[in-house]
């Protein structure tokens, strides 16, 4: 890669790229540490065009990592705010356990049904955000999401004996669901069936205007079908904390720049977060991959 008349060899790029996205350090920090450690001088300018050159080469990579995500059976999806040259947007985690893939967009369903198109036929883990209760496909909805729900409203009412047995009896079947989830595929769709039944006994119960629970009563209700297919998909998980640790460094990340300056940035930010956090997630070296990915024949 070349600065100007000079040329950066493959192992400099990847050390950069590496203390830019996986040591998560400013640029001018950066530039400091090299120059101390090798006496060269980069302008701050050249370690961004350089970091952004390697996002460009990725280019390949990251769309078959696209195409790997919609063929997987099981993806969990969330966001995260993320501002962009001052103005306010969203990065998007699609994740699997060996893949991760950001996007950044609106927080509207369109990012869901671009990124996981007509082709992808497996289950997507989320919230209960409405850009995913708009989701036709497979769906599980996070159950952590749901007690956590339930726990603030419990808090929020210390005194509402019936709202905290409510609560109780919901954790109860969650619990005998996953206690249950074994044997054959009929004996697992007898068990999710008798959890529905039970969910939605219990929640009917509970859905006049006078009572605390009724809003939480009426989601699960509402999307009851999507809450128990952990118990006859043994691949499917019962939470979507799977994508909330994916977005972790970026959030690091956004708590130390703020977000990114340009669409150039964001672009830059997010194609490093997705190579570097799959090469982890498979257990790789992120400096020998990316040293792997510049050596590589250009497509």
């Amino acid at each position: 890669m070349v600065d100007g008349r000079r040329r950066f060899g493959h192992r400099l790029v990847s050390v950069l790229a590496v203390l830019r996205d996986e040591a998560r350090l400013p640029l001018a920090l950066i530039q400091q540490l090299v120059r101390t450690l090798s006496g060269l001088k980069l302008s701050v300018g050249a370690i961004v065009d350089t970091v952004a050159a390697v996002a460009e080469r990725a280019q390949p990579v990251l769309t078959s990592l696209d195409e790997q995500i919609r063929a997987s059976p099981v993806v969990h999806v969330d966001e995260t705010g993320w501002r962009e040259a001052g103005h306010n947007g969203y990065v998007w985690t699609f994740s699997t356990p060996t893949i991760r893939r950001f996007r950044y967009g609106r927080r509207t369903k369109d990012m869901v049904t671009t990124v996981l198109d007509e082709t992808f036929a497996g289950v997507l883990v989320s919230d209960f955000y409405a850009a995913y209760t708009g989701y036709d496909g497979g769906h599980q909805y996070c159950w952590a999401h749901l007690l956590r729900d339930i726990h603030e409203l419990t808090v929020q009412h210390p005194d509402d004996a019936a709202l905290r047995g409510w609560a109780t009896a919901v954790r109860a079947i969650l619990t005998a669901a996953q206690a249950e989830a074994t044997g054959t595929r009929p004996e697992r769709w007898v068990v999710r069936r008798r959890a529905e039944a039970e969910l939605s006994a219990l929640c009917s119960a509970w859905r006049e205007p006078t009572v605390a629970q009724r809003t939480l009563c009426r989601r699960i209700v509402t999307q009851l079908s999507h809450l128990f297919v952990f118990v006859t998909d043994p691949a499917v998980p019962a939470t979507n904390n799977a994508a909330e640790r994916s977005l972790r460094p970026l959030v690091a990340a956004r708590k130390i720049s703020g977000g990114t300056r340009s669409a150039r940035g964001t672009t830059t930010r997010l194609a490093l977060a997705s190579l570097f956090g799959t090469w982890r997630a498979q257990g790789q070296n992120p400096y020998d991959e990316c040293l792997a990915l510049l050596c590589s024949p250009q497509l």
